[in-house]
């Protein structure tokens, strides 16, 4: 697999996304300042967005003019289109160990982490150092 940075105006978002994924975009643009664009845009060879539309959206909030990506030269049009639902998908049926997680939130403290979408009062009061739970 190979990563290539593309120009965020030769890409093409899907027309049919059925995501509504604005409301994360602020969250995602938040964790791409803090780490970087760790997690490359999956494209078509024509620069259709397979997976990575909020991400998309993220880098143009935040004024990126590249971003890197991985070209699904492998796989057909009928894989394309049901990888951009599975891709979506699969994340919904993830749980939270939600011991571990506050244990895990505690151990940072220099990092909002709110601004990532997780509710960092159920620490105020317990005084812990990070910042919360989602």
């Amino acid at each position: 697999m190979q990563i290539f940075d593309k120009l965020i105006g030769e890409l093409t978002p899907y027309e049919k996304n059925p995501r509504k994924n604005k409301a994360a975009v602020a969250k995602v643009a938040a964790s791409i300042r803090e780490f970087g664009f760790k997690v490359p845009m999956v494209i078509t060879p024509a620069g259709e967005v397979v997976a990575g539309h909020t991400r998309l959206l993220a880098a143009k909030e935040i004024g990126l003019t590249t971003v890197p990506c991985v070209i699904a030269d492998d796989l057909t049009p009928e894989q394309i289109k049901a990888f951009r639902l599975a891709d979506n998908k699969t994340a919904e049926f993830a749980e939270w160990d939600m011991d571990l997680l506050m244990e895990e939130l505690q151990d940072i403290g220099d990092i909002d982490m709110e601004l990532f979408g997780f509710d960092t009062s159920v620490f105020a009061e317990g005084g812990g150092r990070g910042k919360g739970l989602v």
